[in-house]
């Protein structure tokens, strides 16, 4: 029997930590672990301004039928130029839309493997999806350095000196804005020397940008990787609505490659839609019809983009609320004011981390990552106490 082959594999962590905290009586409770944006009630809501579009999607939609393994064109060309700004010209661009901003990733990592790219460079630490999804590509994933966790900052010097291994023709992961999981994002400065560093060894850069407007705005968050993306040759990005639109659980992505010249534009394009054609044929309509709205309707935009002000300010808030805890539990989080997006790593031990969920119902990644949005009201000098009180078992 073939599937007697099989091995069963490991439960998802991080979906055995959300059954563990509903499971866990405790009201006090402080849900670390999820990477959804919260509210200061702990919910995460649907934006108005979707709404209102998904209100106007349903009086006037007239068919479900199939848009193409290119999915809605109108939501790629509403999305672009916020991505893209004036950095890289519409002929140089090859985008679909995609099943979320994974979809996005494994879409991209097929189209590495198709044109004969064998290894990709992941800062570590990254999402934890990156490696499984590219791997599964076929790509050799290849992690180098790239932070100082105690110092809570980028290390360009070891990212240099790992990628002195890196050949021309291989690929480099970039996180966009907002990283995940440190909330380490490269400044201007960084940001140039990263390109000199992809464009000189002759590496085709990969952005993953997953959290455009949480950081510092909409533009800010996309200058890196506009800068980059411009410089090389031949480029791929990777977006995900998920989070500046509130479409979580409609799985709303889009995917484009960069090019040279209008004729290998086309050429890319066309494996572009021949691998999204294999993968999923066409991908799902209602969050990209959703976004495409709001974006296509200047009222509904600026709404919008008001929403995600809010979500931003959230986010500095809690971050220096967070920071201003300074060194408590034997770790500095003052540097934590600095950082960007939903995510924080804290260097925590395994021990500490459980003892922490024990003792005082904090739940986070085994990695030590946290959702800063996990924190409601009154949550972060609870978290300041736990932490005290874990250096004071003497807790390694």
């Amino acid at each position: 029997m073939p599937f007697r082959s099989l091995i069963a594999q490991p439960a998802d962590s991080l979906l055995k930590l959300i059954g563990a905290f509903r499971a866990d009586p405790r009201s006090d409770k402080i849900d670390l672990g999820v990477g959804v944006f919260r509210d200061d009630d702990g919910r995460t809501p649907v934006m108005a301004a979707i709404k209102a579009a998904e209100a106007r999607l349903l009086e006037t939609q007239d068919s479900k039928s199939y848009l193409g393994p290119e999915g809605d064109t109108g939501f790629l060309a509403a999305l672009a130029p916020l991505v893209f700004g004036d950095a890289v010209p519409a002929d140089r661009l090859s985008g679909v839309q995609t099943p979320g901003g994974t979809g996005a990733l494994r879409l991209g990592a097929e189209l590495l493997a198709k044109a004969g790219v064998r290894r990709i460079w992941v800062g570590t630490p990254s999402w934890a999806n990156h490696a499984p999804v590219f791997a599964a590509a076929g790509l050799d994933v290849r992690g180098h350095a790239a932070f100082d966790m105690n110092a809570q900052r980028l290390d360009l010097d070891a990212m240099a000196a790992a990628l002195a291994d890196a050949v021309a023709g291989d690929a480099i992961l970039l996180h966009g804005c907002c990283h995940n999981p440190t909330g380490i994002d490269p400044d201007a400065a960084d940001w140039a020397a990263i390109t000199t560093l992809v464009t000189g060894r002759g590496l085709i850069p990969f952005v993953d940008l997953a959290y455009q407007g949480l950081g510092d705005g909409m533009e800010a968050d996309a200058a890196g990787a506009r800068g980059v993306l411009a410089a090389a040759p031949f480029g791929l990005l990777a977006y995900s609505c998920d989070k500046n639109f509130g479409l979580y659980r409609e799985r709303t992505g889009a995917f484009w490659a960069t090019t040279p010249d209008r004729d290998a534009c086309a050429i890319v394009m066309s494996n572009i839609l021949s691998l999204a054609r294999a993968n999923w044929s066409m991908p799902p309509d209602h969050g990209a019809a959703a976004v495409r709205i709001v974006l296509e309707d200047a009222g509904l935009a600026a709404d919008w983009r008001a929403e995600l002000d809010a979500l931003r300010t959230r986010l500095q808030g809690l971050r220096s609320g967070l920071a201003a805890l300074g060194r408590v539990g034997g770790i500095d989080l003052a540097p934590f004011a600095a950082g960007k997006g939903m995510f924080a790593t804290l260097p925590l031990s395994p021990a500490q981390i459980e003892w922490l969920r024990a003792e005082r119902a904090i739940y986070m990644a085994g990695s030590g990552r946290i959702n800063i949005a996990g924190f409601g009201p009154g949550a972060i000098p609870r978290f300041g106490a736990a932490l005290a009180a874990m250096e004071q078992a003497n807790i390694r």
